[in-house]
């Protein structure tokens, strides 16, 4: 945790920054290990310090690498924060504005003297702590293989579970309760179980719909363990389909493996969107693509980079990343096929092992 935060100061020097003031919890974790619900870590030249609430007293200290820990008295910790940094004669102080309510920025405002209250909070161009983020280190991404693998154990495991006439929410309780037993803190994100013609949702959360004698389900899921998340989707058909669907899914499983096959370091995030969506143009299936390629993933589902059309930020070694082409045919039915990858120099690696050639159950 130590290097995270080296690492931010010599980013604040760049941007001539005297401090720093950290208020998203998922960057605090990032740099200095805690795992609690209420945090502000404020970063200077010489001294971190993060500041919680008397429920973590023992946490904190258990947890926090790098920074020292302080537990203001009857203040919440962004005003003790605020207040602090003040004390080292801070004049201006940088802060996440993507991350930064109007509520937050007017508390933390307050907390400072009034000559210094106008401009001392800054909002910088680009997050510092997220963009650290998006390059994994070794340790981060064996832990998303980890999650990966516990992903895939638990699509091996629902195949066995799928018939006609259960409710997609039984469907999702099994995938969750099993997640849970094989280990995972919780669910990256709500199940998506979205059957028959509701699989045409690109986001249809379980139902009370009952799986149908024919037709595809699209499986949406990803768990989290130890901190850092997964993320997956098959689409499977029940019963015997028909030729066109067998099309539609050959298309759609093409895209998937050619933006896959365009994912390395150097390489656009426009480009990688752009091979999938290439193909599914041929196929005359584009305008049923309604969303983007992919995005980040690790200690939140959605992270940077963002892989869609026109995106000119480059993938680099050790981004993790999701390759998630779809069609959507109102009405009718949907197919999504997801693998969470780890990019490298000559290519990337696909983590979610699930295997993704036709199923029809």
């Amino acid at each position: 945790m130590q290097s995270r935060i080296k690492k931010t100061r010599e980013i604040m020097a760049e941007q001539k920054l005297e401090a720093l003031l950290v208020t998203n919890l998922p960057d605090v974790r990032y740099l200095t290990g805690f795992t609690g619900s209420n945090a502000a870590l404020s970063i200077t030249g010489r001294s971190a310090v993060l500041f919680t609430d008397g429920r973590y007293t023992v946490q904190a200290k258990d947890e926090v690498d790098g920074a020292r820990v302080v537990i203001p008295k009857k203040k919440s910790a962004q005003t003790g924060a605020a207040e602090w940094l003040e004390q080292q004669g801070i004049k201006r102080c940088g802060i996440d504005g993507a991350h930064t309510t109007i509520s937050l920025l007017e508390h933390l405002r307050k907390a400072v003297s009034g000559k210094l209250r106008r401009g001392f909070f800054q909002p910088i161009e680009t997050p510092i702590a997220s963009a650290q983020r998006e390059i994994k280190d070794a340790a981060e991404i064996r832990r998303m293989r980890q999650a990966a693998e516990l992903g895939s154990k638990l699509f091996d495991h629902i195949l066995g579970f799928l018939e006609p006439g259960i409710t997609e929410s039984s469907v999702a309780a099994e995938l969750e309760h099993r997640a849970r037993l094989l280990g995972a803190e919780g669910m990256s994100f709500e199940t998506i179980v979205a059957s028959g013609s509701r699989s045409a949702l690109p986001h249809g959360r379980a139902s009370g719909s009952r799986i149908p004698r024919k037709g595809f389900i699209t499986l949406d899921f990803g768990v989290i363990l130890n901190g850092y998340c997964s993320d997956m989707t098959r689409t499977v058909h029940m019963g015997r389909a028909s030729a066109g669907e067998e099309q539609a899914y050959a298309a759609v499983l093409e895209a998937q493996e050619s933006a896959v096959a365009a994912a390395k370091h150097g390489v656009t995030c426009g480009e990688v969107d752009e091979a999938a969506r290439s193909v599914l143009k041929r196929a005359g299936l584009a305008k049923y693509f309604t969303h983007s390629t992919g995005h980040g993933v690790g200690l939140e589902i959605h992270e940077g980079p963002r892989i869609a059309a026109n995106q000119k930020q480059p993938l680099a070694a050790g981004m993790v990343v999701t390759i998630e082409p779809g069609i959507y045919l109102p009405g009718r039915f949907g197919i999504r096929i997801e693998d969470t990858v780890v990019i490298n120099r000559s290519g990337c690696e696909i983590i979610t092992t699930s295997p993704k050639a036709w199923i029809e159950l």
